[in-house]
């Protein structure tokens, strides 16, 4: 797949950071890595109380354990380079290692994207056919849901990865970026089939990100019409109530990947599109987990009987 661009382009130089003042960049280094231990804490905490707790077995914190386990690799491919880069002079990235990165970047993320609708779709069986959920979310279907979620994100990230890095890369190699993306990649590809490509790549990320979407959307406009049919508050609030956290991850994550991905383009600066890109690789990643320690209380109380129990036996 990469043997006609090393003749060209061995390299790239990722210069995303470039243009920042230099005395902030120690500090965007700090705030960040703290970011991202948070990031990883929170995730395999929630995997670990997952895996210990037997009550949280079931098919809504089995999702929520393959969840946190995307969001774990999607960082991982991205962020130690981007601290890397931080406190470096040299930026510069393998063509290889550039395309193993857009590769498990893309990859997770849409895996990411996968599982976020299959968590709507398990809510939306609980709420609306709570006596078919034994049989529809068998745990042979959820296994097969998860498998299915991970196969997408490996076919899209490596049908995207396929497509670019068979372009011909020549003159400039500067990447105005912090990772190897696509758009800043296809502004060094030289050849007529470049358009046709960035056409092509546009229209699969996007029929992907909006087809989950619309799915999620669809469920839970089920989901609000059943809840509203429930004659009690009491039973509406804790219908509800199992739903709150994976509705406000996915308006967190589809929010600020609107903010990266439908703006205008020439809008802002590279500093402002750097720090815009950040939004949605290092802040949802940071918000995902205590999103879901927080919003919900079965997971929370299940944390502090585990964990928190042993830590401060005298406080719970």
């Amino acid at each position: 797949m990469l043997r006609s661009n090393y003749t060209t382009v061995s390299e790239f130089i990722l210069i995303g950071f470039s243009t920042f003042p230099k005395h902030l960049l120690p500090a965007f280094f700090l705030l960040f890595l703290l970011m991202y231990l948070f990031t990883l804490l929170g995730n395999l905490l929630i995997m670990a109380t997952i895996w210990s707790e037997r009550s949280l077995h079931t098919p809504m914190y089995l999702f929520l354990c393959a969840l946190s386990i995307s969001e774990v690799l999607y960082t991982f491919a991205i962020i130690p380079r981007m601290l890397a880069d931080l406190l470096s002079t040299h930026r510069s990235i393998s063509f290889t290692a550039c395309a193993s990165q857009m590769f498990f970047s893309f990859t997770f993320g849409f895996t990411h994207s996968f599982l976020l609708t299959v968590m709507g779709y398990d809510r939306f069986v609980a709420i609306c056919h709570p006596l078919r959920y034994n049989m529809l979310m068998s745990p042979r279907g959820c296994t097969c849901l998860v498998a299915w979620s991970w196969a997408g994100g490996s076919v899209i990230g490596m049908l995207v990865t396929s497509v670019i890095f068979h372009l011909t890369f020549c003159g400039l190699n500067e990447v105005h970026h912090f990772l190897c993306h696509v758009p800043p990649l296809l502004k060094l590809a030289c050849g007529n089939n470049v358009p046709s490509v960035a056409l092509g790549v546009g229209l699969v990320c996007i029929t992907a990100l909006l087809g989950c979407l619309l799915l999620i959307l669809l469920s839970y406009a089920f989901i609000v019409a059943t809840i509203l049919k429930i004659p009690s508050s009491e039973g509406r609030h804790k219908a509800f109530s199992t739903c709150a956290s994976h509705l406000t991850v996915v308006i967190v994550h589809y929010g600020f990947a609107s903010v990266i991905y439908l703006k205008p383009k020439g809008l802002y600066s590279q500093e402002g599109n750097t720090l815009m890109a950040i939004t949605y690789t290092v802040l949802t990643p940071f918000l995902s987990p205590i999103i879901f320690s927080l919003r919900n209380k079965e997971l929370k109380n299940a944390m502090k009987k585990t964990f928190f129990s042993k830590l401060y036996p005298s406080s719970i």
